[in-house]
This record gives structure tokens, C-alpha cells and sequence, in this order.
């Protein structure tokens, strides 16, 4: 009988939870996230998906009277300790976010930037990051002879594929992405659903999305979020036919949400 696969922890969280104020956005969430896995994040709008995201590389910071408590753990080590900045954080942690958000430059400098606000200078090793970076974002064949043009000038799915290799020039160790397909068509979305699934073995993954199928096509593991609190966690086909919890159960069979 074969042993059951042994999942190296990459982040966890512990007891988190995240006020705007004196509301509470999420409460009391502990959570494994595997290397090398994508983790699905579901729930009906306004359950705490995006924000928990966001706690997993401080972004919650920016944003005025947010306030975070209990522990987000990235290789055992507490991100949110006041010798570590968030800056390497959110290095390590890199953001897609549902809109694809390409700065108003050439499609090399979108994908530079980030390794030229790291103080990389040196043309050939900004090359050969951003070549690297637009092949794993399964883009570079599509613009290696545009990339003097605007990133503005790409189609909504090249955008988005070009913005995940802004996140994955800087060489981070998860990439968090908040419904990184919900603006694109089926062809698009297709492209960067297969590229979730490419990237994983290099990358550890943690996706919000609204769309139950998408989350079952792309992902290992599914939580799901109900009202600011994790109700459930655990492999993506028992989540979608074995569910533990009556309020998964009935999220997913259409009772609400």
C-alpha cells in the first residue's frame, strides 16, 4: 500500500483575523498552505476571501484602520514581526490582482520594474529575467518581437499574463491571485487556468475565485469562506463531493450565495 504524499507546509496561518475598523472582515482563520499546491479560496461576496488574501503579504497595510492579529507564518517565520519588512515581503509574496493592471509603459519595463526597484541594473540580468519571466507567464512567444510596444496594447488576456510575469520577475515563493480570470473571456481564460496549472510546480499558489468550476479545474486543496470564518478545508474533490460542513454543502449545490 502506497504511503500517503507528505505536503511540506509553506505558509500557515494561526488564529488570524482582520478589522476595518471595529468591523470584522475575518475571524479567527488557521490554515495550512502547501508547497507547490494551489489552494482554492470560495464563498459567496463579501465572505472575507480577498481580504484573507491579502493578510497572506501585509497589502491589508495600505489600507487606512485596517488591523490584523494572530500569526501568518511563510517557512515558520511570522511575517508580520517588527523586524520584517514588508517590502521583502510582498518580494516573496507576489499579488495578481483581478484586473489586470499593466503601468503605462513598454512591455519589457512592466516586467523590469520590479527587478529595477530591487537595484538590478545590469541590462544582460534584466534580459534574461524578463525573457524568463514571459516564458513562464506562456507569453514571450506572443510579444518577444513587441516588447518596445506599450503593455497597454495587449489584449485583456495578455495583460493579465503579462502582469503575472511582473509578479514572477522578482522570483517570489507565492504568488496570490484575486480572481486573476474573472474579466477575460473563455479563451482567455483557458490560457491562464492551464498556466495555474503549469506554474505550481515552481510556485505556490493561493487563488480567490467566484467560479466553483474554475476552482475545482485549477486547484488541489479548496477552503471555503462563510461570513469571515473559514468553515472548511481540505482536498478540492472531497470539498466539491464529500463536503464535511451542511453551509459547504449547500454553497456548493446553489442554496445560497
Amino acid at each position: 500500500m502506497e504511503s500517503p504524499a507528505v505536503h511540506v507546509v509553506k505558509m500557515h496561518t494561526e488564529s488570524l483575523g482582520v478589522l476595518y475598523g471595529d468591523t470584522s472582515a475575518v475571524r479567527d482563520v488557521t490554515i495550512d498552505i502547501h508547497q507547490n499546491q494551489v489552494l482554492a479560496l470560495i464563498g459567496p461576496s463579501g465572505c472575507g476571501k480577498s481580504t484573507f488574501l491579502r493578510t497572506l503579504n501585509r497589502m491589508n497595510e495600505t489600507i487606512s484602520g485596517a488591523r490584523v492579529t494572530g500569526q501568518v507564518l511563510l517557512d515558520g517565520r511570522d511575517i508580520y514581526a517588527s523586524d520584517v519588512d514588508p517590502v521583502t515581503v510582498r518580494r516573496q509574496v507576489g499579488m495578481v490582482f483581478q484586473k489586470s493592471n499593466p503601468f503605462p509603459k513598454s512591455i519589457f519595463e512592466n516586467v523590469a520594474y520590479g527587478l529595477r526597484v530591487a537595484g538590478i541594473r545590469d541590462t544582460a540580468t534584466l534580459r534574461d529575467r524578463v525573457e524568463r519571466a514571459l516564458r513562464q507567464a506562456a507569453i514571450w512567444d506572443e510579444v518577444k518581437d513587441r516588447l518596445q510596444e506599450s503593455g497597454l496594447g495587449l489584449s485583456g488576456g495578455q495583460q493579465q499574463r503579462l502582469c503575472i510575469a511582473r509578479a514572477l520577475a522578482v522570483e517570489p515563493q507565492v504568488i496570490l491571485m484575486d480572481e486573476p480570470a474573472s474579466a477575460l473571456d473563455p479563451i482567455a481564460t483557458a490560457k491562464v487556468e492551464d498556466l495555474i496549472a503549469d506554474l505550481r510546480h515552481a510556485f505556490t499558489i493561493v487563488i480567490v475565485t467566484h467560479n466553483m468550476q474554475q476552482a475545482a479545474r485549477v486547484s488541489q486543496r479548496t477552503a471555503f469562506f462563510y461570513l469571515g470564518r473559514l468553515v472548511e478545508v481540505g482536498d478540492t474533490t472531497a470539498i466539491f463531493t464529500r463536503p464535511k460542513e451542511r453551509e459547504t454543502e449547500d454553497y456548493i449545490t446553489g442554496r445560497f450565495g
